[in-house]
């Protein structure tokens, strides 16, 4: 193992056999491990850990796809089931520009016009077919009349939908989640999600780096995965990623149980498998990833994610809540900024583009978006200046 460590902080990348080797450490071994890893984000990204400051537009949670953790997607006929219209989208975005910040994080179901008739019409009433194709037209919209940047995360697309897409959007993510086949069997977490399928999805993320997308990804731990499954997902990224260069970031996420869901009494991960995995994750990806791991599911002992090798805290909004995980309130900026600072570190705001895909827009921006890149950051590549954040650390969340 020290071998191995030695040789990471050296600029080797972790094979996938020590990685198997390394997820049965002891409560020794780990602090070594962490150790390691925060030493190597250190190296290339030096102590300041970054967040993207957002707004959240559910544009719909209508979905066909079930997963056993999701409380976001719903059917027409639940309560809370709803589609934004383009003028509520950008009533949001304009809110949240006045609170500083830059990201307009698009999320929605997967193709619920496949199932619902309700979605077809809302869609046929303005004249589209798919949500896609909605979609579009709220990023479009959005960005130009807030000047806000979009990042949508939609789901699985095909090649002409993020070529689309990327006319409008700064960057655009898919969480793989896991490559484990089992999670499809019956009462898994991917039980009836056929969106959720690993080739799939790794699918969306190979069109996506041939089109030069600064792409978002990431493993969800703690749905029924095992370790070697949690390192194959982890080795798929690695494998697009030395293909293609676009995997701008990559998330680790902790799965939350919730009285709601079908895997209510399913165990969550325990805080030293997260840690472990974020480690992980450092030496296998390197030094220059950017490794995030977002601090509202943990909110008793996020900092500590610091010491594992993260350099981010994903996006944090002051103004909407996280829809995706609803009883999970963002922590309050200034208190973000505190606990940075108290592991040494300094809170900076950034774009939904990272500062190294800034620096090579030529490749991986269309011309289109540039423009409203430029104006909002400076020459670190940073947001300019956090605005009114730091100014609204305890903000209500927006009713949307």
């Amino acid at each position: 193992m020290q071998q191995a460590l030695k040789e990471c902080l050296q600029g080797k990348l972790l094979e996938r056999s020590e990685a198997l080797a390394l997820c049965n450490v002891g409560a020794d071994e780990l602090h070594e491990l962490l150790a390691t890893a925060a030493q190597l984000r250190d190296v290339h990204k030096g102590r300041v850990v970054t967040f993207s400051p957002k707004v959240f537009v559910p544009l719909t949670n209508l979905c066909r796809d079930f997963c056993g953790y999701c409380t976001f997607r719903k059917a027409p006929e639940e309560a809370g089931a709803k589609t934004m219209t383009l003028e509520e989208a950008v009533r949001v975005a304009r809110h949240g520009r006045s609170f500083g910040c830059t990201e307009v994080l698009f999320s929605l179901g997967d193709k619920p016009e496949a199932i619902y008739p309700q979605m077809k019409a809302f869609l046929a009433e303005r004249g589209l077919q798919r949500t896609l194709d909605y979609l579009y037209e709220a990023c479009r919209t959005v960005l130009e009349e807030t000047e806000l940047l979009p990042h949508a995360n939609p789901g699985v697309m095909g090649r002409g939908d993020l070529q689309r897409l990327k006319l409008v959007n700064a960057s655009m993510g898919l969480m793989l989640e896991s490559t484990s086949e089992r999670l499809f069997l019956s009462g898994g977490a991917h039980d009836n999600a056929p969106d959720k399928k690993p080739k799939v999805r790794l699918c969306t993320l190979e069109q996506a780096g041939k089109l030069r997308i600064p792409f978002t990804t990431g493993i969800l731990i703690g749905i029924g995965e095992s370790w070697a499954e949690r390192i194959d997902a982890l080795f798929a990224i690695r494998t697009l990623h030395e293909r293609y260069g676009h995997i701008q970031e990559v998330i680790i996420q902790n799965f939350r149980a919730k009285p709601t869901i079908p895997m209510y009494l399913h165990p969550e991960p325990a805080p030293g498998d997260m840690l472990k995995t974020i480690a992980l994750a450092r030496l296998i990806f390197g030094g220059r990833m950017n490794i995030q791991a977002p601090p509202n599911l943990t909110p008793d002992g996020y900092e500590l994610y610091l010491e594992a090798g993260i350099n981010d805290w994903g996006g944090v909004s002051p103004l909407t809540p996280d829809f995706i995980n609803p009883e999970a309130p963002w922590p309050a900026l200034e208190r973000l900024r505190e606990k940075s600072a108290s592991a040494g570190f300094e809170l900076r705001a950034r774009l939904p583009i990272y500062p190294e895909y800034i620096h090579q827009a030529d490749r991986f921006l269309s011309p289109s978006i540039l423009p409203y890149v430029d104006q909002r950051c400076g020459e670190d590549g940073l947001v300019k200046n956090n605005g009114p954040l730091g100014k609204n650390p305890e903000t209500q969340p927006l009713d949307v």
